[in-house]
């Protein structure tokens, strides 16, 4: 299988607009429930606002749609999902750097930088009840995966069902960071929102690398 290219990221843009925008009053309930209630909507307009700005096929490589991505969510997302998101897709982009294509390598670097990103602007830790929950188990499954020699879609795969694993993971833990962590015990029993999108996004990157 060849390595993926700017077409691969603007389908995932395209596909994780779409299930943002079929989960988007499931997002918000989630949110409601521990934290603002605005998750979804905020998160949906940022990505319709971002396919818009990648569909016209000017960023040639995987790394400048993803940039394009960074800089819309950072300009268009409310709350604390707008620079989380957004750090997390600049820092996948400096990861691809200026390369064409993306084998398995490369893609698992990519997730992890857009973990390490997101560590750095939330300050979360595994266990806080928050999107790393989901990210860091995903970025080990796809490490893994790649260092066995799988093809880039075998990466994203298995850290698409290491992401919903770890987001179902937040359900019986206490928040520790974010507006939830001031919920204390009350917040067990209840999945964390950005582990829940952070989730449907490597989905939808698997999708579409399962489409090239």
């Amino acid at each position: 299988m060849a390595g993926l290219t700017a077409d691969w990221a603007r389908d995932w843009v395209r596909l994780a607009a779409a299930s943002v925008a079929e989960h988007r009053a499931e997002l918000g309930a989630l949110d409601r429930d521990i934290g603002d209630g605005d998750h979804g909507e905020n998160l949906d307009r940022g990505f319709t606002a971002a396919l818009a700005k990648v569909q016209d096929g000017a960023a040639g490589t995987p790394g400048a749609v993803l940039r394009l991505v960074a800089t819309t969510l950072i300009s268009t997302v409310g709350g604390a999902a707008g620079p989380l998101y957004g750090t997390a897709f600049l820092k996948a982009a400096e990861a691809a750097g200026d390369a064409d294509t993306l084998d398995g390598p490369a893609v698992a670097a990519l997730l992890a930088a857009a973990r390490d990103g997101i560590v750095l602007r939330g300050r979360a830790e595994p266990g806080d009840k928050t999107m790393v929950d989901a990210w860091s188990p995903a970025v080990d499954a796809a490490a893994a995966a790649a260092a066995g020699g799988a093809e880039p879609a075998e990466v994203l795969r298995e850290a698409a069902r290491a992401a919903g694993e770890g987001a179902a993971a937040t359900e019986p833990l206490v928040a520790r960071k974010g507006r939830a962590s001031y919920l204390g015990e009350r917040a067990v029993g209840h999945r964390d929102p950005g582990a829940a999108s952070s989730a449907l996004l490597l989905a939808a990157a698997a999708e579409a690398a399962g489409s090239r």
